[in-house]
């Protein structure tokens, strides 16, 4: 999406992250939800439409999307009164994922011919299961590449067939299925953007907090469309940070409508042990995946 003042930031994430809804900002133009290129003018869309989950849809949580769901758009897998035709988004009878497609345009502040500028920030999304990743970290240009090499989320339960509960998963670029070469080369053209362009990198999390999937629970989107907010208003790239350990990243400490003890993971956990052997326990897990691309990664990487 892109702000009034021509700065565009760049999503990346894995289905069940939070793209759609987070792009999806009544405060900026919307160029896309999901497919883009970045080319040597800017960012473009090629897809014309959007592709959003409807499990729990409200206008008040999420209006822009709400309010699209109109005639021509595409409702799937929800349930709804044969008689008013009013659908059901808390039903999850045939499935949680239920989806609707629409055209951009059904969307007030879409931007014409879907083109922005050089993104400004570039926001890596996951949706940490384990509960110990912070909710929004800023990432150097090295630690871009391992992160965007690594694709971390968790496959969420009614995004993916058969998942019941989340589970840590890891996919290269965020797309590993798709790529034609291998992952470094495309970490390295990424972080050549990043420095030619002078874009600040992000790692934000939507997943758990105050303990992992089952004793914890999910980030609330109040807080992290805050994060969001104060990364584009430039709040967050000047804002004080604390070291996560085994993972050193630079994490936030103050970030505007959001709680200090949700923005460093281990402040909301009730055992610092627990806490602890978790970060570990995830911090092997990256090191294990990474290990399949370490003899072509960069001494940086």
């Amino acid at each position: 999406n892109e702000g009034h003042k021509g700065d565009s930031s760049l999503f990346f994430g894995l289905s069940g992250t939070g793209k759609t809804t987070l792009s999806a900002d009544p405060k900026r133009m919307l160029i896309g939800d999901d497919e883009h290129c970045w080319s040597d003018d800017g960012v473009f869309n090629i897809e014309g439409g959007c592709y959003a989950k409807c499990v729990n849809l409200t206008a008040e949580s999420e209006p822009d999307i709400y309010n699209a769901i109109r005639f021509g758009s595409v409702l799937e897998n929800v349930m709804y009164d044969a008689k008013d035709r009013a659908v059901d988004y808390a039903n999850i009878g045939i499935t949680e994922n239920t989806r609707c497609s629409y055209p951009i345009d059904f969307i007030p502040n879409a931007k014409p011919l879907c083109i922005g500028p050089h993104p400004k920030n570039i926001v890596f999304l996951t949706c940490d299961a384990f509960g110990v990743l912070p909710p929004v970290a800023k990432l150097t240009p090295a630690q871009a590449m391992y992160y965007f090499i690594s694709g971390y989320t968790a496959k969420v339960a009614g995004t993916e067939v058969g998942v019941k509960e989340p589970q840590a998963t890891f996919s290269a670029c965020f797309g590993e299925a798709f790529l034609m070469y291998h992952p470094t080369r495309y970490a390295e053209m990424l972080a050549e953007k990043l420095r030619r362009h002078e874009a600040d990198a992000w790692l934000v999390s939507t997943g758990w907090t105050g303990g992992s999937y089952g004793v914890g629970k999910r980030m609330s989107l109040s807080y992290t469309r805050a994060i969001i907010d104060a990364i584009h208003s430039g709040e967050l790239r000047n804002a004080p940070t604390t070291q996560l350990p085994i993972f050193n990243l630079s994490v936030p400490s103050k970030c505007s409508n959001v709680p200090d003890t949700v923005l460093v993971p281990s402040k909301a956990w009730a055992s610092q042990a627990e806490y602890t052997a978790t970060l570990t326990k995830l911090g092997t897990m990256f090191a294990s995946n990474f290990s399949k691309y370490k003899d072509r990664a960069s001494a940086d990487i």
